[in-house]
């Protein structure tokens, strides 16, 4: 039988900038560690705030990669 396996995973990543390259931050982050990554889906935007200002994006991703089994 023939077929793969993926695991999910989820990230969030940060940025002070937006959320696309808080999503970037996350991706590039994940990529160091985890091998064939496939799939990123925003699962949810968000930010924080101090004093009435924005002060980081961030962004949750649900994060797949190719399971390996021996």
């Amino acid at each position: 039988m023939s077929g793969s396996i993926y695991k999910i995973i989820e990230l969030v990543g940060t940025s002070q900038a937006n959320w696309e390259i808080s999503a970037e931050n996350a991706v590039a982050t994940a990529s160091t560690s985890l091998e064939d990554l496939r799939v990123a889906e925003v699962s949810k935007l968000d930010f924080t705030v101090e004093d009435g200002m924005i002060t980081d994006f961030r962004t949750r991703l649900k994060v797949s990669f190719k399971y390996e089994t021996d």
